[in-house]
């Protein structure tokens, strides 16, 4: 989608929103008070995020299930309703408005693209309805989202300091960004130019259309500006198809792409040349801990990715601030209690909602922790701080460099 589209649509849906928005509330106010608490999950089940949205609905169902075996919130039994965005943002507003205007929900957890998070947000905040995502695009916690907004993934100017960072490291002086057009490429790529101009190194760029068969018009224009380390900033298969024209070109220097797009499943579908050395990057989970592991278990994982450590995290902190209003279960609830649950100074540390409920119950303080990490936030819905996972592909699999 064109930036001109991309505007234009989002004008539709927040005309749309407000006219909605009136009845959308109404409605709300006759289930806030009894009957079961009704929560959504948008997950990318299909399409360039397919391989995620799986073990994502997993983890939520899984967590629901726990809080509502332990009696639910004050009594009150918890309902989830997942649908796919298929990572599309024209599905992605069709099966927000289902959750939003049928399905009446308090929260909208786990979209994923950023370019769904960014036409779904409007929808969300007009109809006070909290939302929570695993998107990074900068661009997302600066729409006016009036607080019912929050992201637990790490924001695209801070991921582009670690790609370039990890470029100079890896050796490189001549960097080249790859990216097809996302909401995310301006910070991106400022954020991978100013590490690397700083210690003298240059960086080029060059968006490109991710429907193309080829990119051999593409790759020779990558190829004049000499990299020694080329970043792919795609998805897995406009990814897969630049790293075959690449290895055609005659490449050898260090390619460098985030985890979601260079995955295990697209290491089997290719030759083991064409993404053999390939580096990835990712924000990386709390391995080790006790939050991580529950999410493991839960989603059916020895090692869940960030999203789904994000998910759980999510569905967790939405379910700890509900608890925390002792008034209405919506989406407002959650937007006033949710710092408040989870970045308490001397609060009693927690990771998990039933171990969490049982003491807001009897009146203490909380502080959730989870499988991502340390959930504090910004004033805009940022999370504050992250650690990021580095891994090569080795002989066809993934073999990890480090957690910094």
């Amino acid at each position: 989608m064109s930036n001109q589209d991309f505007q234009l649509h989002r004008r539709r849906l927040l005309q749309a929103a407000a006219l909605a928005a009136g009845a959308s509330l109404a409605g709300r106010a006759a289930w806030a008070q009894g009957g079961p608490i009704k929560l959504g999950a948008l997950l990318p089940l299909t399409g360039a995020g397919g391989s995620y949205g799986g073990p994502m609905a997993k983890v939520a169902k899984g967590v629901i299930d726990e809080v509502n075996a332990a009696g639910g919130i004050k009594g009150r039994k918890l309902e989830l309703f997942i649908e796919d965005d298929q990572t599309n943002a024209e599905a992605g507003v069709r099966a927000a408005r289902k959750l939003i205007d049928v399905n009446q929900v308090a929260a909208i957890m786990g979209t994923w693209a950023s370019a769904v998070t960014t036409a779904v947000a409007p929808l969300c905040w007009e109809s006070r309805t909290f939302q929570t995502t695993t998107s990074g695009a900068d661009s997302i916690t600066l729409l006016p989202h009036q607080g019912y907004l929050l992201r637990t993934q790490p924001n695209t100017s801070l991921q582009g300091q670690k790609f370039g960072a990890f470029a100079l490291e890896s050796g490189a002086k001549r960097v080249f960004f790859i990216t097809p057009q996302t909401p995310f490429v301006k910070t991106q790529l400022e954020g991978i130019t100013a590490v690397v101009s700083k210690a003298g190194g240059a960086v080029g760029s060059l968006v490109y259309d991710d429907k193309r068969p080829s990119y051999r018009s593409e790759v020779d224009e990558i190829m004049r500006f000499k990299p020694d380390a080329i970043i792919f900033g795609g998805y897995a298969p406009d990814t897969t198809v630049m790293l075959k024209d690449l290895l055609r070109a005659g490449f050898n220097g260090k390619k460098i792409a985030f985890a979601y797009a260079v995955n295990q499943k697209l290491v089997e579908s290719v030759p083991a040349n064409v993404v053999e050395g390939a580096f990835t990057i990712a924000p990386s989970p709390a391995e080790g801990s006790n939050a991580y592991t529950r999410a493991g278990k839960l989603a059916g994982m020895s090692n869940p990715d960030p999203y789904t450590s994000q998910m759980y995290d999510q569905i967790n902190l939405v379910i700890l601030a509900l608890a925390a209003g002792g008034g209405d279960m919506n989406g407002t609830t959650v937007k006033d209690n949710v710092r408040k649950i989870s970045q308490g100074a001397g609060s009693t540390k927690v990771d998990n909602a039933v171990e969490g409920l049982k003491l807001l119950a009897v009146g203490t303080k909380i502080d959730y922790d989870g499988a991502s990490g340390p959930c504090d936030f910004t004033d805009i819905g940022d999370i504050v701080d992250c650690k990021f996972r580095y891994e090569q592909v080795v002989d066809a699999k993934f073999k990890l460099l480090k957690i910094a």
